[in-house]
């Protein structure tokens, strides 16, 4: 029977180990939205030597690209994106000590292994309800990568973000157990 757990950033491997597929997270802290093109620059700024902008052991990358901010709030819409297109980026940044990635979607097999090898999880949130979840934002600021527009990494402060547990530290994949039902 699935769990809800209540998460905080950065989430240490004791709590990684409690978490199956199908659990809920409720996570607060702080998060990092990177998408593909921040991906592929913070790994060719970490394989030059440079410091990452953040601290990625025990991190969170949330998969998104949000809309501008109306007046008075910390940030647009932000709904996840398509997991996959970040599959070729993700072990390397497992190995890193990156302890979960948001987004929606499956993942390939090579990312499924990495979380395994890695102790990291995959979580993932509905996509569609884009402004509900910016509702959960409480602070944005970007960090790194300006000139990306929307693809810049920010640094966001949030409360009770919404997510399940799609891919586990075991191996487990909610995907590949809910095909056996279709």
């Amino acid at each position: 029977m699935p769990k809800t757990w209540i998460l905080k950033t950065p989430i240490k491997e004791k709590d990684l180990e409690k978490l199956k597929i199908g659990d809920k997270i409720l996570l607060s802290g702080v998060i990092f939205t990177a998408r593909d093109a921040a991906h592929k620059l913070l790994k060719k700024q970490i394989e030059e030597g440079k410091k990452p902008p953040f601290n990625l052991k025990g991190s969170v990358i949330y998969y998104a690209g949000p809309t501008p901010a109306r007046p008075g709030l910390p940030i647009g819409s932000i709904g996840p994106t398509t997991s996959y297109r970040m599959d070729r980026y993700a072990p390397f940044f497992y190995s890193l000590g990156v302890s979960a990635t948001i987004g929606k979607g499956s993942r390939s097999e090579e990312v499924i292994l990495a979380l395994k090898k890695y102790k990291a999880v995959y979580l993932s949130t509905i996509g569609g309800i884009a402004a509900l979840l910016a509702r959960h934002v409480k602070k944005a600021e970007i960090i790194a990568f300006p000139e990306l527009g929307t693809e810049a990494i920010r640094k966001l402060f949030i409360e009770d973000f919404p997510c399940f547990v799609a891919n586990d530290i075991y191996g487990n994949d909610i995907y590949k157990k809910m095909q056996r039902f279709s």
